[in-house]
């Protein structure tokens, strides 16, 4: 399911206009991405957690030529399902 599929479920089950329905998806991602940059762990309970893991910069190869690349210092979303999701999945 992508975005668009998940704005039209949306608005087919709450009976929501598409505008309606873009507009609750885009304030409920905007919100997750601002408390991840913020370095906030967002939880939904029921569903899972995103949190933000700090990956140290090391020395790679390029696999195609051998050569040393740096890869720099990062950060990366991470989500972790929660129990009922998990339950939920494995029937």
């Amino acid at each position: 399911m992508n975005k668009s599929e998940l704005i039209k479920a949306l608005a087919e089950q709450k009976k929501l206009h598409v505008d309606e329905s873009t507009k609750i998806v885009s304030a409920f991602i905007d919100s997750i991405k601002e408390a991840l940059v913020r370095g906030d762990r967002v939880e939904i309970r029921g569903f899972g957690s995103f949190k933000i893991k700090d990956y140290e910069g090391y020395v790679g190869r390029n696999p195609k030529t051998g050569d040393v690349v740096h890869v720099h210092p990062k950060k990366l979303p991470f989500f972790r399902p929660g129990k009922e999701l998990k339950e939920f999945i494995n029937g």
